[in-house]
Order: structure tokens, then C-alpha cells, then sequence
């Protein structure tokens, strides 16, 4: 028999009370920030779908949902290319990158650029889990849920690399001792 998801994740770092009360928070503010306008939510799948379902449920302003997904080749032993795909059409619109977890920054700071050149009005970042302390690059997001230390978490559509996902709270493996 094989151990359950909460036995292999055993501890709950955010549970899914907390997370629902953060993210109805953050679609207040992204509600008020952008009332009167249409907001082009653009998800980057797969570990942010939940998020990004929560959070248009609760906001109270006209959403479009766009998901895009990241496609990594690696060109030279020391060059990985990002390609996202299907593209998306933002021209003239105002766009919420919507990301479960923001760590380097690289990623977010290229998509928000796309979504830029690619005409949209204005383009923000809305991150669940904030991993300021691996950041590469000076990118803040404009809304986030909680700030993250640890290395890997699942659930909340975070998954290991697939499972996982189907925990209504973010949890990690229990913590190891120091003793080798």
C-alpha cells in the first residue's frame, strides 16, 4: 500500500483556510485597482490554475482567462530558450499575469515583457507564493499572497512534479534531521 499525499507531505505550511482568506484579499485590491476595466487574466500553467480559479471568482470586475504554457529547449549547453505558447492576444489591453510562484523572477520579468511588446495597456503580476530570497533579478510584484522560504511545496495545483496538486493546502515533505 502506498503512502497518501498528506502522509509523503505531511507538513502544512499554509492551510487552505488561509489561502482562501488571502486570495479573496487580493482580488479585493485587484477589483479596486482595476474597476471600470476589463482585465486580461493570463495564467501560466499548469501550477497556477487553482490559484487563478479562486482568485476570478472572487473579483468583481469583467475577466477574459488566457493560459499560456512554457515550452524550455535548450539551444546551447549554456542558453535555455522559453517559448510560450498558444500566444495571446492582449493589444491595447490591460493584462494580470497571474503566476503560483515567483522565485528567480526570470520568467515573470520575460512573460510581462512579451505581454508589453505584444501592445498590451499595462501588465501586472499577481504571485501566491513569493520566493524573494532566490530572486536573480529586481522584480517586485504588484500583488502577492505570502511570502516563501521554503524549496519545494505542493498543493493548491503545485504538484511533485504532478502530484500533489489536488491538496486544498500548501504543504512539504517533513523536515529532515541534521544528521546526514
Amino acid at each position: 500500500m502506498s503512502e497518501s499525499l498528506s502522509q509523503q507531505f505531511p507538513r502544512v505550511l499554509l492551510p487552505a483556510e488561509q489561502i482562501q482568506q488571502r486570495v479573496q484579499e487580493m482580488a479585493k485590491q485587484i477589483a479596486r485597482d482595476f474597476e471600470g476595466k476589463t482585465v486580461y487574466l493570463v495564467s501560466v500553467m499548469e501550477n497556477s490554475f487553482m490559484f487563478m480559479a479562486d482568485l476570478v471568482r472572487q473579483m468583481d470586475v469583467p475577466v477574459v482567462c488566457q493560459f499560456v504554457t512554457g515550452v524550455f529547449t535548450e539551444s546551447t549547453p549554456s542558453t535555455t530558450e522559453i517559448f510560450y505558447t498558444p500566444e495571446v492576444d492582449v493589444h491595447g489591453q490591460h493584462v494580470l499575469l497571474v503566476e503560483a510562484v515567483i522565485q528567480s523572477g526570470h520568467t515573470s520579468d520575460f512573460l510581462m515583457r512579451n505581454l508589453m511588446g505584444r501592445g498590451a495597456a499595462s501588465v501586472k503580476l499577481a504571485v501566491l507564493l513569493d520566493k524573494q530570497a532566490s530572486r536573480r533579478i529586481s522584480l517586485q510584484p504588484d500583488y502577492f499572497g505570502f511570502l516563501m522560504n521554503e524549496n519545494f511545496v505542493v498543493g493548491y495545483g503545485l504538484g511533485n512534479p504532478h502530484l500533489g496538486r489536488n491538496l486544498p493546502y500548501i504543504a512539504a515533505k517533513a523536515a529532515t534531521s541534521g544528521n546526514g
